[in-house]
């Protein structure tokens, strides 16, 4: 599976092949522009020279897997905060699913657990949880009965709200759209 998000082709055949490198960039996923996320895991795989393992990380120095993420250009706005989120979720992959992040979904009995499995990683809202999973299932077929159920508005099909939906630079504009009105409709309500 290769994805087409708007990000250099190499980064959307990695996040295709190497489960741990999708979910490394929907953690990275906050408080950047999406293309940034999903495209740092690509650049740390080549800073590494290598496609990391969850065990890799897990274990790797905390302040070295900091510079790492810190080099220039960083990785994530966060660097520091996000290589120990990064951290995090990698040793939990590590403790419950012999570092094999494909098994966080793929074991999953239906969606309800899918959702589950992916909102007890660190930093994984409820939100988040259902925006991979809509992921997962719109675009990797990762469709465990009562996937979009679980996923919420994010599993509903011809949705444009997340990452899930995107594409090509149609869709992308319509996410983006969609996120500018959620944006102006919350700010709206707190004046």
């Amino acid at each position: 599976m290769t994805l087409s998000l708007p990000i250099e082709a190499e980064a959307n055949a990695l996040l295709g092949r190497h489960p741990l490198s999708l979910l490394i960039g929907m953690v990275l996923d906050q408080q950047i522009p999406l293309e940034k996320a999903f495209s740092s895991p690509y650049h740390l795989a080549q800073r590494l020279g290598h496609e990391p393992d969850a065990h890799e990380l897990a274990n790797c120095d905390p302040e070295a897997l900091t510079a790492i993420f810190s080099e220039r250009p960083a990785l994530h706005r966060f660097p520091r905060s996000m290589a120990a989120r990064v951290q995090e979720v990698c040793r939990m992959l590590v403790e419950r699913y012999d570092g094999e992040a494909s098994r966080l979904w793929s074991e999953a009995e239906n969606g309800k657990e899918l959702v589950k499995r992916i909102s007890e990683l660190p930093g994984f809202g409820k939100q988040k949880s259902q925006i991979f999973a809509a992921l997962l299932g719109k675009q990797f077929g990762v469709r465990p009965s009562g996937w979009q159920e679980a996923a919420g508005v994010y599993g509903e099909p011809g949705a444009y709200r997340s990452v899930a939906d995107i594409t090509d630079q149609d869709s992308l504009v319509k996410v983006r759209t969609y996120k500018q009105q959620m944006k102006a409709a919350a700010k709206a309500s707190e004046s």
